[in-house]
């Protein structure tokens, strides 16, 4: 068990949460930690704002069955982006003063959100810096100097994964490598037999799957000619479509698109594939990512093959546990040699390395290095606030 610094107060501790991605799109890093942290805080999730046709700036506030807050900003169409962030940085302010809100944590996903919050005063502040931001399609260019700004601001920085931790180690002081995890009992599920979900279950075998955001990190060229070679196997995309044309993607009778899929849906998608892929691109926006579905579809019980994208790789494919192919033929190649296995000792080794990872773990590591860094800002005589040893947040 690992020992749990636990920051309280008079009140539950409150932690203020700045992200670029919709706590109801794709449930992925962000949700994992913070649903987890909403057991011990009351986590106010802010996301990006909303334009709409409106006068006066608003906020939707949506509470989610654990009782964290998803804030929304609804902002007036057509503003220009200055104008934007004034009205938000009051949206935020008058928020904080409405709900009393006076101690918190500041965390950050997206270093933009300094450019309306950097007038707080948290007594913590964490980048949890799970991808390279300016290396996506539509990155605004300001983003580099602001997440300058927030290394300058920030008490401890977590990275997603080890690629990522290399590139920013040296940017600040106190910075710290957690990869993304797995819930290991959701997807184990998958080696279970599940009933094919009805868009699924008209699909012939072999079934080759991905899921996840489809968008310009996909390797489309990649997926084209996998299915114009191997007529035979069919690729099963389970995702919503962002940032690219729909009609761009790549078509072919044996390459089937299911749309997005909740989080709860996903073991029985998977369990009834034969092999799972990490079709990735190799460009600006793949450098750094750390695929939060490779220990997932392992999870699950799948052979994985994988374009060499840096993460996977090492540790995953220096061990065997996943298949890496760089181009078509080797992808296809790798496919098949997937689908060939009776490897019994492969699973094994599967099961022994995803074995002590748990994002249960993961987080509480997490909150143990924010204790520190509470107990490290705590100013002699402070008696709201104060910290507790050997609690566990579940």
């Amino acid at each position: 068990m690992i020992v749990l610094e636990q920051f309280t107060s008079v009140k539950r501790c409150s932690v203020l949460c700045f992200s670029h991605l919709r706590w109801n799109f794709v449930y992925q890093r962000p949700q994992h930690l913070l649903s987890r942290c909403q057991k011990m805080c009351d986590v106010h999730f802010w996301e990006e704002p909303v334009y709409r046709s409106l006068e006066t700036p608003e906020l939707q506030i949506v509470t989610d069955a654990s009782g964290l807050r998803v804030v929304t900003p609804q902002l007036p169409e057509a503003v220009e982006r200055a104008v934007a962030f004034n009205l938000e940085q009051k949206l935020l302010d008058e928020y904080l003063k409405r709900e009393k809100i006076t101690e918190f944590i500041s965390w950050y996903y997206t270093p933009m959100a300094l450019a309306f919050s950097s007038q707080l005063s948290p007594r913590v502040v964490v980048y949890d810096c799970m991808d390279e931001l300016s290396a996506f399609q539509g990155a605004p260019p300001e983003l580099i100097g602001m997440e300058d700004r927030l290394f300058a601001r920030a008490d401890i920085v977590f990275t997603g994964g080890a690629s990522l931790h290399e590139e920013k180690r040296m940017q600040h002081r106190n910075v710290h490598l957690f990869p993304s995890s797995i819930d290991r009992e959701h997807f184990a599920a998958a080696r279970l037999p599940l009933k094919d979900p009805v868009d699924q279950s008209g699909i012939a075998h072999p079934r080759v799957g991905y899921y996840g955001v489809l968008d310009e990190r996909l390797d489309q060229l990649l997926l084209r000619e996998v299915a114009e070679h191997n007529s035979d196997i069919h690729l099963v995309l389970v995702g919503p479509i962002a940032k690219i044309d729909p009609n761009l993607l790549p078509k072919a009778p044996n390459i089937h698109y299911l749309g997005q899929k909740s989080y709860q849906e996903l073991p029985q998608y998977v369990g009834n594939w034969d092999v799972a892929m990490l079709p990735f691109a190799q460009n600006a926006s793949t450098r750094f990512i750390s695929p939060t579905k490779t220990p997932e579809y392992l999870a699950a019980g799948k052979p994985v093959v994988s374009t060499p994208i840096r993460d996977v790789v090492r540790p995953y494919g220096e061990l065997g546990l996943v298949e890496i192919a760089g181009d078509a033929q080797a992808f296809s190649e790798a496919i098949r040699a997937c689908l060939d296995r009776k490897d019994d000792q492969w699973r094994s080794r599967v099961d022994q390395f995803i074995g002590e990872m748990s994002w249960d773990r993961t987080f509480e590591r997490m909150w143990n290095e924010i204790g520190r860094c509470m107990q490290a800002n705590s100013m002699p005589g402070d008696s709201d606030v104060c910290l507790r040893r050997g609690e566990s947040y579940v």
